[in-house]
């Protein structure tokens, strides 16, 4: 039932709002999901035209475009390849949609590692320079990758380059002593670094923040990082590097910011907690993460962008709904949203949208 949405969308959506509901009989939920992914889908995605005859991604011409990374399984768990536009079935009965993008993996990548050089760190990830190549080396040659450095303070020492010469000497952290870290400042400022970059279809945005997840200086709150990741379609995969402290007796993980963890789960990627005590008390750690380098490949290749093109039709003020489906046996997962085999999408703009962009 979406009543209760429809209600107060009158109240909040200004320009455009597209919303997914999962197929579920409980309203409450659906309404909290709608509010949240509106959020997301609030902002026209506008593409523009580059002057180079190899970027064949670039759309040509200014345009609506919602586009967003899905997860496909089967009833084994196990992610979907070789999916095509043929295996999807629209239903869009005010034809909302003038046609459909839908593209296999992610070989075009523009990559932020977001470095914290506070304390006990910095060792442990200038050792990770080679592994952090790597993962970069193995996406396309149209790829970016830049480097965010941080403790009190963010500061961006490889700004995004095709080239990872730059990024492998910024994986040399400085000593130094730092008594504060501002993990949600340093992670709003990665978001806005995608700004320079020109809007390219194919391409995603990723940043790898590593961390020991503890913030005692950051301004910027959680919740508005996410927001704004959602808004620049920009996913963040967290590597938890913790610190461990004693607890009933035991020595236990030092619980990180609230929040740290939901960049990762609310923005489309993943977290990742590397060690454990048993690890903490080894008289030599030797900690490497090129495990969670491919773990973090291997999710972004099995991922499919899915998108869809706006027609003349979504300008007329109304409500539209429509839905996409898979196959029997398969499901997929979009934004915060659990797995389906089908989601129905809705676009609610106002008559005058379409002049709003011009």
């Amino acid at each position: 039932m979406l009543v209760p949405f429809e209600t107060r969308s009158k109240n909040l959506l200004t320009s455009r709002a597209v919303c997914l509901l999962p197929r579920t009989r409980q309203p409450y939920i659906s309404f909290i999901v709608c509010t949240l992914l509106a959020i997301f889908f609030l902002r026209p995605v506008k593409l523009f035209a580059q002057d180079s005859k190899t970027e064949d991604d670039v759309v040509r011409v200014t345009t609506d475009l919602l586009l967003f990374p899905i997860r496909i399984k089967n009833r084994q768990g196990q992610a979907v390849q070789g999916l095509t536009e043929k295996d999807l079935s629209l239903d869009d009965k005010d034809r909302v949609t003038t046609s459909l993008y839908f593209a296999p993996g992610a070989d075009r990548v523009a990559l932020v590692f977001a470095l914290d050089q506070s304390g006990s760190l910095r060792e442990i990830i200038s050792q990770q320079r080679e592994a952090a190549l790597a993962l970069f080396r193995r996406f396309s040659d149209r790829s970016n990758i830049a480097v965010l450095r941080f403790a009190e303070t963010p500061a961006v020492v490889a700004p995004f380059d095709r080239e990872p010469e730059k990024a492998r000497l910024a994986f040399s952290l400085l000593a130094g002593s730092n008594r504060h870290t501002a993990i949600f400042d340093a992670s709003a400022k990665a978001v806005t670094m995608f700004d320079d970059l020109p809007r390219v279809r194919a391409e995603r945005r990723i940043v790898i923040l590593i961390s020991d997840g503890l913030d005692n200086a950051s301004r910027t709150k959680p919740g508005a990082v996410i927001d704004a990741a959602l808004n620049n379609h920009v996913s963040f995969y967290v590597i938890h590097l913790p610190l461990f402290e004693p607890r009933d007796g035991r020595l236990s993980v030092r619980s990180p910011a609230k929040g740290f963890r939901d960049l990762a789960e609310k923005t489309g990627g993943k977290y990742f907690l590397v060690g454990d005590v048993k690890s903490a008390l080894a008289p030599v750690k030797d900690i490497d993460l090129t495990a969670i380098f491919q773990a973090i490949e291997e999710d972004l290749k099995s991922q499919y962008l899915l998108g869809f093109y706006l027609g003349d039709v979504a300008n007329d003020g109304r409500k539209h709904r429509f839905s996409l489906g898979l196959p029997s046996g398969l499901e997929y997962q979009v934004g915060r949203l659990g797995y389906s085999r089908k989601h129905e999408f809705f676009v609610d703009r106002p008559r005058d949208a379409s002049k709003a962009r011009n």
